[in-house]
């Protein structure tokens, strides 16, 4: 692959509806990264399934693609993590950035989790910190600190692709929130303001889409500029503006229904709570802990 081509990597993307969220392959023709893999989970039934993660397999290996790294933005509260499940499948390392370790020790305290659970970031191969680099195949993959929305918030800059996770939406939609624990509104602000620093050519692409009424099909992708010019909640708004109205509407702003349920999961790197004795996963439901009166 010529040195060109690695400035503008393909990337593959796949819509997962229940949740809006967006998982990426970006590779090289031999070569991939597999940003932000969901697992599918029926709350009703409290049932998971690997068919979306399966169809990112299929993918890959149709495509004869060697998986270089999993890549996780932040741990997730709207979305089950795959990365154990493609770990498994590919033995590929999974990759955070190394504030997990902090949101760690908040759930685990908030779910009343024992010494068996280690808050130390172990449950990932690697974690990141602002500027590191990872090799995929011939591209090179640069992690950008971008907290606010959570502490462990990162993007991932690779040739002119960035994967900018919940920090900035569709410009039709908006940006992340920052109500949850370790969320920093000011943080945020600095965080968008960095990546709207990246080249006028970046494609930045999404981790969520929630289509407004008028709009039918999720995007995957927005740039710089349409973020720059379009966003309402940046174009033009300072920083004190942009945390008032932030916080103001935050506070409007319901639990994400699979919170509870997600991040057990996804501080795990994307596995269930090990089995009892019954061979079966629980997760902890703490009562009266989260969310507002």
């Amino acid at each position: 692959m010529s040195q060109a081509d690695t400035s503008h990597p393909v990337v593959e993307s796949f819509f997962h509806a229940d949740t809006g969220s967006w998982t990426h392959v970006v590779h090289d023709g031999e070569t991939a990264a597999v940003v932000d893999p969901v697992l599918d989970y029926d709350a009703a039934a409290a049932r998971t399934s690997t068919a979306s993660a399966d169809a990112v397999l299929a993918f890959l290996r149709d495509r004869r693609l060697r998986v270089a790294w999993i890549l996780e933005t932040h741990a997730h509260a709207d979305h089950l993590s795959a990365a154990g499940h493609l770990h498994d499948a590919l033995h590929a390392p999974a990759a955070i950035g190394r504030g997990i370790v902090a949101v760690q020790a908040y759930f685990k305290e908030l779910f009343g989790l024992d010494d068996s659970f280690a808050a130390d970031g172990s449950q990932f191969d690697r974690l990141l910190d602002d500027g590191d680099t990872l090799a995929v195949g011939s591209l090179e993959v640069r992690a950008i600190a971008t907290p606010g929305h959570t502490r462990d918030g990162l993007s991932y800059l690779v040739g002119d692709a960035a994967f900018i996770g919940d920090t900035l939406f569709a410009p039709d939609v908006g940006t992340a929130r920052c109500d949850f624990p370790g969320g920093d509104a000011a943080e945020l602000h600095g965080s968008i303001r960095r990546i709207l620093s990246l080249p006028k050519s970046a494609r930045l692409f999404l981790c969520h889409d929630y289509p407004p009424k008028g709009r039918d099909a999720p995007m995957p992708e927005t740039s710089v500029v349409a973020e720059a010019q379009g966003n309402g909640w940046i174009a033009g708004v300072d920083e004190p503006t942009f945390v008032d109205r932030r916080r103001t509407r935050d506070a409007t702003l319901p639990v994400p229904r699979l919170l509870l349920t997600a991040l057990q999961v996804n501080i795990r790197g994307g596995r269930l709570p090990p089995p009892e004795s019954d061979g079966s996963s629980y997760l902890r439901i703490p009562l009266n802990r989260f969310g507002r009166v």
